[in-house]
């Protein structure tokens, strides 16, 4: 019984101290993810909201900044996401961080009419002085690399792929106004991706995990 009330304190503190981190995937029509670089702890969600065009939010490497990462095995990616003018709802995406002290790398994989990433289009989390989000971004724009996601181009992609490109979990879900919508904090089952520094999904999904290891450490 005292695994279980501990357990339980535990997983109702993870809840509440997880943060839920917005960020705008070209707002106001531009080239950006807003914000650009950000600090975030584990257990922190971070809601990607596509605000406008065709973007995706694909994971790549310092070194390689535009191109999807592939070792130790293949990056998350949220799928290409277009948004029309005007249209009434944002399609939003989420993924939790895992481990904090892993910086994470991202870019937008759009290459039509234009190479989003080639003009700076990127995003990173937990940068860390040694390998700024300046330099990243620098590198980024110095890039002659088209590589870029699966189905990348105009098109759409109509599932976001996890380590390994085999879940589906948190993609695509629409919120009606700024906050993040409610399936990205839902708890939807996710996949851990293979750095083990993120996985998609909500954080009460990432809540769960901690409660679930302390249970076993106890028994």
């Amino acid at each position: 019984m005292r695994f279980s009330v501990v357990a339980a304190t535990l997983l109702s503190s993870a809840v509440v101290n997880a943060a839920d981190i917005l960020v705008k995937v070209g707002a106001n029509n531009g080239l950006v993810f807003d914000p650009s670089n950000i600090t975030a702890q584990a257990g922190d969600t971070i809601s990607f909201q596509f605000q406008g065009k065709n973007h995706s939010v694909t994971q790549s490497t310092f070194a390689s900044p535009c191109e999807r990462m592939t070792t130790p095995s293949l990056g998350v990616d949220s799928g290409f996401m277009p948004v029309a003018s005007g249209a009434p709802s944002l399609p939003q995406w989420s993924i939790t961080v895992n481990n904090a002290s892993t910086p994470l790398w991202f870019f937008c994989a759009q290459t039509t009419p234009v190479d989003h990433c080639q003009k700076g289009m990127v995003f990173a989390v937990n940068a860390p002085p040694a390998k700024s989000f300046a330099q990243f971004q620098q590198a980024a724009m110095n890039s002659n690399s088209t590589a870029a996601a699966s189905g990348s181009g105009s098109a759409a992609s109509p599932a976001a792929t996890g380590a390994g490109g085999s879940s589906t979990g948190g993609s695509g879900s629409p919120s009606t106004n700024g906050s993040p919508s409610s399936a990205a904090s839902s708890g939807t089952p996710s996949t851990t991706a293979t750095n083990g520094a993120l996985k998609l999904g909500g954080s009460a999904a990432g809540a769960m995990t901690v409660a679930a290891f302390f249970v076993s450490f106890v028994l």
